[in-house]
């Protein structure tokens, strides 16, 4: 059965990739069209093939969608356009789910869950957004579940913590570019919010795309259906964890990582990016944990080993 995939950044190419690799016929769509990368796979994958598609035009996704049996919006605007960007591509995502008849898999996160507090959070954990990113998410998987249980669509979301690893676009892991890539250079690394201390949860991409392909190969009738599912993820790590291990897979020496000074902080906010990130800013002052203990029951599936996932993420890092 043929799968969709729509937002070919390094969530969209890692789920396409594991859909292709178990056999299923996967088209990868965006706009630009660009295929899998080799931070994904070094060889192409003749079960994935792209498409050009623009997810705010419901006809377009109708289209590529029909005769498919999961329609996966992988798709994640520039962060300072949430608000103009988002409310359409989710009505075109829902919209050719109900037209097309293929079951419809967001990938999201967990900002609709608001502020830290100090249960790990679960797929029942209470939605209660602290700002309008965390809205916008809540309000999508809200009116795709309400479909679901009206009959017009079959509906999941999967939820990731903040992610990292290979294949990842320049800039949209804050692990990535500010924790690792310094510390696997020996450098200190400097924090633009948060406390270096504190646990938190850390998602590797790669599993993100092994959890999707999974619920896209499940019964649409099923249980995996018509629910939020949270991403195989290891036991949370403070920065400073990262830094010393990111450091120790190098083979460098590691550097406390610190918070910049507030002048800097002050002066970084002219940016609209930054002051975007006022939102998240609580989930890295105190524990912000993620239970994802039901998605490994149910589909069988075990987080890839923090050190694995490390060596993995800096060899790339590295080659790049």
């Amino acid at each position: 059965m043929k799968t969709v995939v729509v937002g070919a950044g390094g969530i969209g190419q890692w789920t396409a990739h594991e859909i292709g690799l178990a056999g299923g016929e996967v088209i990868l769509a965006s706009r630009s069209g660009r295929g899998i990368g080799p931070g994904v796979s070094a060889t192409p994958n003749p079960n994935v093939r792209t498409a050009r598609v623009d997810a705010t035009d419901a006809n377009a996704l109708t289209e590529l969608a029909t005769g498919a049996g999961v329609l996966v919006n992988a798709v994640n605007p520039p962060y300072t356009d949430w608000d103009e960007k988002w409310p359409p591509m989710a009505a075109a995502f829902l919209q050719a789910a109900e037209r097309s008849g293929a079951a419809l898999l967001t990938v999201g996160n967990l900002y609709p869950y608001g502020r830290p507090t100090a249960a790990p959070m679960t797929e029942s954990s209470p939605v209660a957004p602290n700002g309008h990113k965390g809205q916008i998410r809540a309000r999508m998987w809200q009116e795709a579940e309400e479909a679901h249980r009206a009959g017009r669509i079959r509906a999941a979301e999967l939820r990731a913590a903040d992610y990292f690893g290979p294949g990842v676009s320049e800039g949209m892991s804050y692990l990535n570019t500010y924790a690792i890539k310094p510390a696997i250079a020996s450098k200190t690394a400097h924090h633009i919010m948060g406390v270096v201390d504190v646990p938190h949860s850390w998602t590797y991409v790669p599993d993100i795309g092994r959890l999707a392909a999974a619920i896209a190969a499940s019964d649409p009738a099923g249980d995996a259906w018509g629910r939020v599912w949270h991403v195989p993820t290891t036991p949370p790590k403070t920065l400073t964890d990262v830094a010393r291990d990111a450091a120790a897979v190098a083979g460098v020496p590691a550097h406390t990582p610190r918070p910049y000074s507030r002048i800097v902080k002050t002066v970084m906010r002219v940016s609209p990016l930054i002051r975007e990130l006022d939102e998240m800013a609580p989930a890295f002052e105190s524990p912000y944990v993620l239970d994802s203990s039901a998605a490994q029951a149910r589909f069988g599936l075990a987080p890839t080993p923090w050190r694995e996932a490390l060596e993995e993420t800096a060899t790339w890092l590295r080659a790049g």
